[in-house]
């Protein structure tokens, strides 16, 4: 029945049987006797047939509907199936940002390695827009990111958590006893962020006009570069990951970032291709939800 429904969907799709079959590399008598075929097993009539033209029954449009997530589940289960039965093979794919600092992605990922010693993790990171392309062209299942678009429906959208935003700075600077800052306190102060030389124009833009960082900007290739220039006294340093101190807090305070009095959020996410789910993919998603 899968081919079947296959040869239905294309025929819907297509808007003709002519051009269905020419998809499906079949006669078009061929197709057209498919769909009859289905429909007798079905029994119920899923096209109005009137001379060179067709219309769907309100059950054809209903069938049409849920074969499309039926056979999407169906392709997902033989893949999964395939994977799992060859363990040797198995591998999973994760992103993170490039910026994150909290251990939540850490433990997940030694929890999974740990249940799952047989799957190969291998795992990239980079900033928001890098992540987003990898995961748009296949080059990682999974990633940890924060949200900076509207979610979409092509992807599986799995809200880890809410976070207010934070900033790291010297604990010898004088603005390090406060409790919070506002980004206008900190116009007068290097703005550090963490970026590849590519992607750094992009994150820059995001600061000045989504967070509201007026000041210059200095670059770091990844999270310890960044914070010993934070030590240095150089800049603060925006935080992905939460209010909890690095383990130098005796060096370096954690600030809540606030704008015109209100506190800014974020959402971080694991986000992946909805054609995409699986049991390594929505394990991993699970256990890294659990760690926050």
């Amino acid at each position: 029945m899968i081919k079947r429904i296959r040869y239905f969907q294309a025929v819907v799709r297509c808007k003709s049987f002519t051009e269905a079959a020419a998809e499906c590399f079949i006669s078009q008598s061929a197709i057209s006797q498919q769909i009859q075929s289905l429909e007798h097993e079905l029994g119920v009539k899923l096209l109005n047939r009137e001379k060179r033209k067709f219309s769907l029954t309100p059950a054809g449009e209903y069938f049409y509907q849920k074969s499309l997530v039926l056979l999407t589940d169906f392709e997902r289960l033989c893949h999964e199936t395939i994977r799992i039965a060859n363990k040797d093979h198995a591998e999973l794919r994760i992103g993170y940002l490039r910026c994150y600092g909290g251990l939540e992605f850490r433990l997940a990922v030694a929890e999974f390695s740990e249940k799952h010693p047989d799957v190969s993790v291998h795992i990239i990171n980079g900033n928001h827009e890098e992540l987003y392309d990898a995961l748009r062209n296949g080059g990682v299942d999974l990633v940890l990111n924060d949200q900076r678009r509207a979610f979409s429906d092509e992807y599986v959208n799995f809200i880890l958590t809410t976070s207010e935003c934070y900033i790291e700075i010297a604990a010898r600077n004088p603005l390090a006893s406060r409790e919070w800052i506002e980004t206008d306190d900190l116009k007068q102060i290097p703005c550090i962020l963490v970026s590849s030389p590519e992607q750094q124009e992009t994150e820059k833009t995001y600061y000045q006009e989504i967070v509201g960082i007026k000041g210059d900007f200095l670059f770091a290739e990844n999270l310890e570069e960044a914070r010993l220039l934070v030590l240095g006294g150089k800049g603060f340093m925006p935080i992905e990951g939460g209010e909890h101190e690095p383990e130098f807090a005796a060096k370096i305070r954690r600030i809540r970032l606030t704008r015109k009095g209100k506190s800014m959020k974020r959402n971080y996410c694991a986000f992946w291709k909805a054609d995409n789910s699986g049991y390594y993919v929505e394990e991993f998603a699970d256990i890294l939800k659990s760690k926050f």
